[in-house]
């Protein structure tokens, strides 16, 4: 008879355990969905994917860049959301793709350049002493030839684009506008290294590289 007692008792510390755990992974879920979905409706990326890895290609895709970037910062250096500055991204869309394809020109390639807007999954990066997690992201889009070479990212709004690379030092505008544009908690999750922010930030990585990896089996 006590054998049996012993056996229920355990039964219900095993169904309590079970039960302790999924409520926790049901929060932590709720919490690092909320919060991927803020990041990612607040962010605009940049996304330029080389012809190849041959050195020629990579020196071609930076040159695209800093053109892009340079326009870019042109149209949008007033804006204070995202919202205007994808709109005018997408007003701009022929513009983007005759700087790209003529810098390919003046370097003598003759790669056709596709340009788009759409959502993509990033891996986690640092800017300076700003981190975003993965996830997925809307973003320039810009392909250069076969695009089978390195990815190169960053980030077009809140502009983080050209960081100090020397100092790792976000430029203060750009820290403001992510202030104005995400809540406390949010602007500490990218910026906070601290041990308790740290875990969270941990846990946001977890669950998006987890989300992209089923995505990418589909």
């Amino acid at each position: 008879m006590n054998q049996i007692h012993k056996l229920t008792f355990f039964k219900k510390i095993i169904i309590l355990l079970v039960l302790l755990f999924s409520y926790t992974s049901i929060c932590a879920y709720s919490y690092v969905n909320a919060i991927s979905n803020s990041l990612s409706t607040n962010i605009f990326r940049l996304h330029i994917i080389a012809n190849s890895d041959s050195s020629e290609d990579q020196d071609l895709k930076y040159a695209v860049r800093d053109e892009i970037i340079k326009y870019m910062n042109s149209i949008t250096q007033n804006c204070t959301s995202k919202e205007e500055v994808i709109s005018l991204v997408y007003k701009n869309l022929s513009k983007f793709q005759e700087i790209a394809q003529k810098v390919v020109a003046e370097n003598n390639f003759n790669y056709n350049v596709s340009v788009s807007v759409g959502n993509f999954s990033f891996p986690t990066k640092t800017y300076g002493d700003i981190a975003l997690p993965a996830g997925y992201y809307d973003a320039l889009h810009i392909e250069i030839g076969n695009a089978s070479g390195q990815n190169w990212w960053c980030v077009l709004f809140p502009p983080l684009c050209f960081v100090d690379v020397s100092s790792g030092i976000v430029p203060d505008k750009s820290k403001e506008l992510f202030k104005n544009n995400f809540s406390d908690e949010e602007f500490q999750i990218v910026s906070d290294n601290s041990p308790e922010i740290t875990f969270k930030f941990k846990l946001i990585e977890f669950f998006a590289n987890v989300a992209n990896t089923l995505t990418a089996k589909k």
